[in-house]
């Protein structure tokens, strides 16, 4: 695996406007993946899917939605044990659920009910449309930023059996840290910005709004190959 590609050092603090303009800066950095046949986009969902339609447009590439669930501490929800993916992909902070505590019943229990949230969004994106075939293909998985990196790690592995040709990891921001972690497992790793002294994924944006169901729904129906652009 070819990993870490260090476009993230060139420039350390940039400020993106939104999401939309982040997704078409980080085009700029996938465009040696432009033209390729075989390559689909997916948008994490919420917040990737804005920055994944710009990316996907750029590169002329189908678009697709996937949902990745945080498994919350019980309570603490804020608090990430790991995550869940499409496909049935989880991840989990092994240690974090050892210090404090967290019982195999509680864990089963945040997978399930994180796993009916999750297919439920699936439904309501998706509709009767089935998941794309991944087999063979390049993945670019898309978010709107990492910070600890679990859920877009729970997107690696999930995708990866899927049987892909390659998975690249592309976002507009996070630490170093979390993505010389995901370089370990993706085949690439592209990142705009990584401002030093990071602490949240919105501080490199002016709008942060929160991404609606709508939003999602009214992206994902917009054509992203062909004339469509």
């Amino acid at each position: 695996m070819s990993g870490w590609s260090g476009l993230a050092r060139r420039n350390a603090r940039r400020t993106f406007r939104d999401r939309r303009e982040a997704g078409r800066v980080l085009a700029e950095d996938l465009a040696p993946y432009r033209g390729r046949d075989d390559l689909i986009v997916l948008g994490l969902a919420r917040g990737g899917v804005p920055v994944g339609w710009e990316v996907a447009s750029s590169l002329n590439a189908p678009l697709d939605v996937f949902l990745v669930r945080k498994l919350g501490v019980p309570q603490w929800q804020e608090l990430a044990m790991g995550a869940l993916a499409s496909g049935g992909g989880v991840v989990t902070n092994d240690s974090l659920i050892r210090n404090l505590g967290i019982s195999e019943q509680e864990l089963r229990a945040a997978i399930e009910r994180e796993t009916e949230e999750l297919h439920r969004r699936e439904a309501a994106y998706r509709g009767d449309r089935p998941p794309p075939d991944l087999s063979g293909k390049t993945v670019i998985l898309v978010d709107d930023g990492i910070a600890t990196g679990a859920s877009m790690l729970a997107a690696v592995r999930a995708v990866r059996a899927a049987g892909p040709a390659q998975v690249v990891v592309a976002v507009p921001v996070g630490p170093p840290s979390a993505c010389r972690q995901l370089a370990e497992e993706a085949d690439d790793v592209v990142c705009a910005t990584m401002p030093p002294g990071f602490e949240a994924v919105g501080q490199v944006f002016v709008d942060f709004h929160q991404v609606t169901d709508d939003e999602v729904r009214e992206l994902l129906a917009r054509p992203t190959v062909g004339d469509g652009n």
